[in-house]
């Protein structure tokens, strides 16, 4: 008898188990409704890679207010939705990038973010202190000269450490040389104070310096560049990016 209450017992438990697994089955998507679902999140989000024609129909004015308009978005959290996937594949065989970025390389500046830009639309050139030199210059040349990009991006941000550093007149194995590319832009300041990296005041100041000091590089060192801008092929322009709220602001 005892035996018998066992063997209606598991067979109760095995019943409620097939059921409870059955029930599962259905509540669970198949893989063509996970695939569906996943379409659906990135139809008429998809921006298509930047093509020649396209690229070469933009002046320089257009890309920089381009710029500005993805900036926009990205304050407010407003960013674009990307297949990347797709665009990876679509500019396999080739590239039509509208703009060149010089960026310093914190990581707290997502070049590609701040301005809502994809796979294919802008060339990135980082280095601490987003200054130039031979291999930056030669790089801007190429994006320009040889891919047709049409404008130069110079972008400097706040609380920069090689700014600070700079400005410190820090010594420190490479990091030495690396500074003395910036200290100019610091020792040209007309400022009566306290010239060190604990007033922010000052440090504003040399960020800005840095970065019109870094155009001004540009044109002298690179009269292929120079040249372009001079015919309106390209705009040579700066900015600094706002930490605290993302706003990156185009000086004149």
């Amino acid at each position: 008898m005892k035996n018998k209450k066992i063997v209606i017992a598991l067979l109760c438990l095995s019943i409620t188990l097939i059921s409870c697994n059955e029930q599962q089955k259905k509540e669970e998507p198949t893989s063509a409704q996970k695939k569906e679902v996943q379409q659906e999140k990135i139809i008429g989000l998809v921006e298509e890679v930047l093509t020649k024609e396209e690229r070469d129909a933009l002046t320089p004015e257009m890309v920089i207010q381009s710029f500005k308009e993805g900036n926009i978005r990205f304050m407010s959290n407003d960013l674009t939705a990307r297949n990347h996937s797709e665009q990876v594949r679509k500019s396999t065989n080739a590239q039509f990038p509208k703009a060149i970025v010089l960026s310093c390389v914190d990581s707290r500046v997502p070049v590609e973010d701040v301005f809502d830009r994809g796979i294919g639309d802008i060339f990135v050139a980082r280095v601490a202190g987003n200054f130039v030199n031979e291999d930056i210059l030669g790089s801007m040349e190429f994006a320009c000269k040889v891919s047709g990009s049409k404008v130069i991006l110079v972008m400097g941000h706040e609380h920069c450490g090689a700014v600070k550093a700079a400005v410190d007149n820090v010594k420190l194995g490479n990091i030495t040389p690396m500074l003395s590319k910036i200290r100019p832009a610091v020792e040209s300041i007309e400022y009566i104070g306290d010239r060190t990296s604990k007033n922010i005041e000052f440090v504003e100041m040399a960020c800005e310096s840095n970065v019109k000091n870094t155009i001004e590089q540009i044109r002298k060192n690179s009269p292929i560049l120079n040249e372009m801008e001079d015919k309106g092929e390209i705009k040579i322009v700066g900015s600094v990016y706002d930490m605290d709220n993302g706003k990156v602001t185009f000086l004149k």
